[in-house]
């Protein structure tokens, strides 16, 4: 297939692929998958389908192994809202998951199936990859701070929500333990710069770029501000697994040495 380089043997006709081709990991959470699908398009505003309207849907690629043929089949797939559309994409026959996704992602794109780097008419976004990680990035309540919270309260722990560490500092915590002196961030990849995610402008640069600078060192300050009244702060970004990130909040909370920081 296009943008798709064979595998050492050629194809797989004298054995099956390995799993390691095409099988995600077990037990992976929803966020691990919605992560592995964004470095295989090249970003999260890379997987956008155009329904019309101005309305994007996200699609993610399947893999599929057919024990019969020891071939590997691609599907895209995304939804409307009210069903759940699909095409088939080709055969991938590359060595390992990733770079089957990334063959499958770039066959997608030449097939025309994904958006263009366009903006609906009145979008005041600079681009719509801006648009995409704007609409998807809230201030308050969004859903990894939601699925967060989730396993803290499975574990007896209880906190206060969007509130202010310490008070007359306007600066508030997504989740915060007043008792334990500890205040937890989930910073969103767009508005926060994540290394991994974060698509600069190409418009608007100069604007966006003081937005980014000025968010990053508030961030910097707000940690140092905590830090030197006592308090332990954990930041986490929206694209960590949350069970990896409540480990962390669990183990500060606790007390158990070591535990708190960053994997």
């Amino acid at each position: 297939m296009s943008g798709a380089a064979k595998s050492p043997q050629g194809s797989w006709n004298d054995k099956t692929p390995p799993d390691r081709a095409w099988k995600g990991k077990p037990g992976r959470t929803r966020a691990a998958q919605s992560a592995e699908q964004d470095r295989a398009a090249g970003g999260s505003h890379r997987r956008l389908v155009d329904l019309g309207d101005g309305r994007f849907a996200r699609a993610s690629v399947s893999l599929r192994l057919y024990a019969k043929t020891r071939r590997i089949r691609a599907t895209l797939r995304w939804g409307d809202g009210k069903k759940s559309p699909e095409v088939y994409l080709g055969e991938v026959e590359h060595e390992s998951r990733a770079a089957n996704l990334a063959a499958a992602w770039e066959r997608a794109r030449s097939m025309g199936l994904l958006a263009e780097d366009a903006l609906p008419k009145g979008s005041k976004a600079s681009s719509l990859a801006v648009r995409a990680s704007m609409r998807g990035n809230k201030g308050k309540d969004t859903k990894p701070e939601r699925l967060l919270r989730s396993l803290l309260h499975k574990e007896g722990l209880r906190y206060r929500v969007n509130a202010r560490p310490i008070e007359g500092l306007r600066r508030s915590g997504d989740v915060v333990f007043p008792k334990q002196k500890v205040a937890v961030f989930v910073d969103g990849c767009f508005w926060h710069v994540c290394p991994e995610h974060h698509r600069p402008s190409t418009r608007n640069t100069e604007f966006w770029n003081k937005k980014f600078e000025s968010n990053q060192r508030r961030d910097i300050e707000t940690t140092r501000l905590l830090e030197e009244a006592g308090w332990t702060v954990i930041r986490a970004w929206e694209h960590e697994a949350p069970e990896d990130v409540a480990r962390r909040v669990i183990a500060a909370v606790r007390g158990v040495p070591g535990e708190s920081a960053p994997g």
